[in-house]
């Protein structure tokens, strides 16, 4: 159950931002005790790992707060946040398990939910961002940007300090999207009901 919640919380928290869980799994298995890396997925805590998802990190944030080219960003992410997601499950419930060194990175089973996790929260954030340009002219991609990057950021560490909590702020995340897919798409029904010729 705690793999699952573990594994949820980073594959959730990926769809907003792919290189936030797996910089927070790296550098906790790294540096601490908290999170035991095995099974294949010690490559996470390498140095040269560590510095490369730093460097894409730096990247995806600056790309993510300029209008238009976080649109870009976002096309392109629709492959990165997935496969991220799928690692960020993968890594964090190999590293709950009670007897780490059974699991293997070739489990597939949770590396495959935590690509269909973090592809939905992909997929809202995406459309919420477009609704929110839409609305605001752009002014309002940076502002959302850094929300998106601090929630990423809160529900990895939350996962796997506090798995519960990560599980609640992945839905809270979750319901939030849904919201804002919601009022887009009724804004551009109104928009079409105005543009309709009478009759």
């Amino acid at each position: 159950m705690i793999e699952a919640l573990v594994g949820t919380g980073l594959a959730s928290a990926a769809g907003l931002n792919a290189y936030i869980p797996l910089l927070v799994v790296g550098l906790l298995a790294r540096y601490t005790e908290l999170v035991p890396l095995s099974g294949g997925w010690e490559w996470l805590e390498h140095p040269v790992t560590l510095v490369v998802l730093g460097v894409l990190l730096v990247i995806e944030v600056v790309a993510d707060k300029v209008p238009m080219v976080d649109h870009v960003n976002d096309v392109l992410q629709t492959v990165v946040r997935p496969t991220s997601g799928g690692i960020a499950f993968g890594a964090g419930a190999a590293a709950q398990t009670v007897d780490p060194t059974a699991a293997t990175a070739a489990d597939w089973g949770p590396v495959i939910a935590g690509v269909l996790i973090a592809l939905a929260f992909h997929g809202l954030k995406a459309v919420g961002r477009a609704g929110v340009n839409a609305a605001t002219m752009g002014a309002g991609a940076p502002i959302v940007s850094t929300a998106e990057d601090g929630l990423s950021l809160g529900m990895a560490l939350a996962a796997v300090l506090a798995p519960v909590l990560g599980l609640v702020l992945a839905l809270g995340t979750a319901a939030g999207l849904v919201v804002l897919w919601r009022r887009r798409r009724a804004r551009r029904r109104a928009e079409r009901d105005r543009a309709a010729p009478p009759g």
